[in-house]
């Protein structure tokens, strides 16, 4: 890990293109577009693109810029908040002349030419704004927007600070940020303004969701579901926290029918998940993580090592 390699190697190119994972979320975006802003505040006279697909949920934060092929060739690409290759929005990542990987996930895919990783961070937002403190003095420069960005995806992964990955470290920063000339009152209504399918789909899942002995909840949500509240699978990320405010609850999944797969979100408050989820083609990080399945079978494979992972959590305790 050299912040001092990423630093060298961004003065070093004249062009710069940035991206992060599929299907974003503020982390995502955030680290992507506010280290975009330190770069080009830093040096106007480079070339910074964002690449990705755009949500338009998320677009209030930025927005992607659309480029050709050949701006990849003898360009520096950075990738953050991604911790697998297949997992990178726009695989023309590949393409770059130097790729450098910022994260805070577990490194299991250890790609590019530099890695910047750091599992204790909250998020790769975080990662960002400590990069951005290393060098100010070798003149970084932050911005109101790079400051809203940044502060967007530490509060998006920190679940607005309740998560135990909020350190001191993380409040200290944040506590930074927010001296900054940005409207946060605005900024959480942008972030947590609940749409009304989402929220009748809320009230199902509050209705529809069981609990075991051992603490795992779980709720499956069908496309049928989804098509009567009319709410895309991507939509239902919003939702992920949802059973973890129950009492008694110690892990949950939640598992949302696509058209080809069926996507299973795993959270916790002790018991480790992400092995599991690397078991069926996923990761993330101990207590928050995903991976997909092929059919409702496979679902209850995944409830039942979930259990046994609850079970051992609770004779450890």
């Amino acid at each position: 890990m050299s912040k001092a390699e990423v630093f060298q190697l961004i003065q070093q190119y004249q062009t710069i293109i940035i991206h992060r994972h599929v299907r974003p979320d503020p982390d995502a975006l955030g680290s992507q577009g506010g280290l975009a802003e330190i770069i080009r505040a830093t040096f106007p006279e480079k070339d910074v693109y964002l690449v990705g697909g755009d949500d338009p949920s998320l677009t209030f934060l930025t927005e992607m810029d659309s480029i050709e092929d050949g701006m990849f060739e003898n360009a520096l690409v950075i990738v953050c908040d991604t911790a697998n290759q297949a997992r990178v929005d726009d695989q023309r990542y590949a393409k770059g002349d130097k790729i450098i990987k910022i994260d805070h996930h577990p490194n299991v895919d250890p790609y590019g030419d530099v890695r910047l990783v750091d599992t204790e961070a909250s998020s790769t937002s975080e990662l960002i704004y400590e990069f951005y403190t290393t060098f100010k003095e070798d003149g970084l420069k932050m911005t109101d927007e790079a400051a809203r960005l940044i502060y967007a995806g530490i509060v998006g992964d920190t679940g607005r600070f309740l998560f135990p990955s909020a350190t001191g470290k993380t409040f200290s920063y944040a506590a930074e940020l927010v001296m900054y000339n940005f409207n946060r009152p605005a900024l959480y209504d942008q972030l947590y303004t609940t749409e009304h399918e989402i929220a009748r789909l809320k009230g199902y899942i509050l209705q529809n969701f069981t609990v075991a002995e051992t603490g795992l909840s779980t709720v499956k949500i069908t496309k049928d579901i989804l098509d009567e509240y009319n709410v895309t699978p991507r939509q239902t990320s919003a939702l992920v926290g949802t059973l973890g405010d129950i009492d008694g609850v110690l892990a949950w999944a939640i598992f949302v029918e696509e058209e080809d797969q069926i996507r299973v979100r795993l959270r916790s408050k002790g018991p480790v998940v992400n092995e599991i989820a690397a078991k069926y083609n996923g990761g993330g990080h101990p207590m928050a993580s995903g991976a997909s399945v092929k059919t409702w079978a496979d679902t209850d494979k995944v409830a039942a090592d979930l259990n046994e992972v609850c079970i051992q959590y609770k004779k450890d305790q």
